[in-house]
């Protein structure tokens, strides 16, 4: 089968010109696969493991454009290497709003909507920090979407924005919800009495998802950026919005998300909770021990946080987790999936798109199973040598930094997930692949749409070897969403996949099935 690779030195085109790019080219007639990345480390890795490996490949550098094209005859491949180019160079027409061509400067909006506080920042790392300091001397609010941006840059942003009355969300900040508008990655949800400050994406959509579905409400849901609570950046985004909170009077209880922070900036923040007067719920996922503080309420999971800040805006006094928590019920559903593996089949593989859902699932792993090795884990001692190689247990999350440059986030293109499922299931020792899928406006438009048939492929392949592979996942969203989330469940159940009602207890499900009352060996990590 021909194969042919073109390697661009130094010209970059950003991730959604480059998805949209391969999209076009696999539907050509006789195209069989496709890929056309910056030629990082993690693309490198991906064309191995497609079957996409060219010589030209070793010696590109990160900022070259690759272009690989396998099809089924030399004139086809020709075609669309001939078709390629015209793809990634094809201009779109500026974008208008009202019959009015839309400014294509910071500078050039403000002087148009002079009543506008907030910019929205997307564009390629090493731009972003320009844009940022443009708005923020407009005198505007920023949600910074861009990542790959320097910590010395976030740092002065931040400071900045601190000492003006400003909020500056961000870098990475990939969700807020503001005034009752949902920004970035956000869900549709309502308003109500519970505020977030998160320095995680997913886990302010995954909290006020839960909430939603408990009829509860948000009055305002701000995002920092994952290196927030950082020692060198001090926390500055979240103390800012939790001080924000604490003056508002539509919020009356409080809910803080992120990683494990640093233990400095944690004590910070703590004494912060503790000078207002409203019910705190701390959910910093992985944090081994914080003193006991007046005021605060410490959740484990996301799914947790969700329960008690709904039982406290609820005026009811916070129930007994064992009671509540979902995910215990699936127990006996462990039992009968476990019924099916064959004796080799022992490993689960966690496949993530977002970052803090991945990070909640750790916490659960940890109570059941030993040695869950991470590209982003918890404990550095877990830390997977090779992101494009799972061993043992493992658990990944491809929107980190190593996967995303050049390409674009892994909510927004199944294609990266797709490639690594198809992978793992083709690993004999596999016996559980865990799943989440995360709605919302910024989303992909119907994730499950792609995900299902690659289960379903998944699926068939293991079982044409013999093999029964067990698929679970968890959807985060509520009905309100685009995507809806009633109809992505019906999908995925329908591939063949077992779909939780929250990512704790899809986590839970996954590690009990692969649980074994002996102590499993992966390979010495104590």
């Amino acid at each position: 089968m021909p194969i042919q690779c073109l390697v661009r030195a130094g010209e970059y085109h950003d991730s959604i010109t480059l998805m949209q790019t391969a999209q076009q080219l696999t539907r050509l007639p006789g195209v069989v696969d496709a890929a056309v990345v910056m030629a990082t480390v993690a693309n490198k890795a991906l064309l191995h493991s497609a079957g996409l490996w060219m010589p030209e490949v070793e010696a590109a550098h990160p900022n070259d454009l690759i272009i690989v094209i396998k099809a089924d005859t030399e004139a086809a491949l020709q075609s669309a290497l001939a078709m390629a180019y015209t793809f990634l160079t094809a201009r779109v027409a500026a974008p208008t709003v009202g019959g009015v061509v839309a400014p294509r400067t910071i500078r050039a909006a403000t002087r148009g909507q002079p009543y506008s506080n907030l910019a929205v920042i997307s564009v390629a790392g090493q731009y972003a920090a320009g844009e940022a300091w443009e708005a923020l001397k407009s005198g505007l609010h920023v949600l910074l979407f861009s990542d790959n941006v320097a910590l010395e840059d976030e740092i002065a942003l931040k400071t900045y924005a601190v000492e003006h009355g400003l909020l500056l969300m961000g870098p990475g900040c990939g969700t807020a919800i503001l005034n009752g508008v949902a920004l970035g990655f956000a869900n549709a949800v309502t308003r109500g009495p519970v505020g977030i400050v998160a320095a995680a994406g997913t886990g302010l959509q995954e909290v006020s998802a839960l909430l939603a579905r408990q009829g509860v409400g948000i009055s305002q849901g701000i995002g920092t950026g994952g290196r927030d609570l950082h020692d060198e950046v001090g926390g500055l985004t979240m103390l800012q919005g939790l001080r924000a909170l604490q003056c508002d009077a539509e919020t009356r209880v409080i809910v803080l998300i992120s990683k494990p922070p640093s233990a400095a900036v944690a004590e910070r923040i703590l004494d912060h909770t503790t000078s207002g007067e409203k019910p705190t719920v701390i959910c910093f996922l992985g944090q081994s021990a914080l003193p006991r503080t007046r005021g605060a309420i410490f959740a484990r999971t996301l799914q947790e946080a969700a329960l008690f800040a709904a039982d406290v805006a609820g005026g009811q006094r916070r129930k007994d987790s064992a009671v509540k928590l979902e995910g215990r019920e699936w127990s006996c559903e462990a039992v009968r999936m476990q019924s099916y593996l064959g004796p080799q089949q022992k490993y689960l593989r966690a496949l993530y798109s977002g970052g803090t859902l991945q990070a909640e699932a750790l916490v659960v792993f940890r109570d059941l199973l030993s040695n869950v090795r991470s590209n982003a884990p918890l404990e550095p001692r877990f830390r997977l040598k090779d992101s494009s190689h799972c061993m043992g247990h493992c658990s990944l999350d491809l929107g980190e930094e190593e996967f995303t440059v050049g390409r674009p986030h892994p909510m927004i293109d199944n294609d990266l997930r797709i490639r690594r499922l198809l992978q793992e299931a083709a690993d004999p020792q596999v016996a559980v692949i865990l799943l989440d899928v995360v709605l919302g406006y910024g989303a992909h438009p119907d994730p499950a749409s792609e995900l299902g048939p690659a289960i379903q492929r998944a699926r068939a392949a293991a079982q044409a070897e013999g093999r029964v592979l067990c698929v679970v996942a968890s959807v985060t969203g509520t009905e309100g969403d685009p995507q809806g989330f009633q109809r992505q469940v019906e999908t995925l159940q329908a591939s063949g996949a077992t779909v939780c009602s929250c990512n704790a207890a899809a986590a839970r499900l996954a590690a009990l099935i692969v649980r074994r009352e002996s102590a499993d060996d992966q390979d010495g990590v104590r």
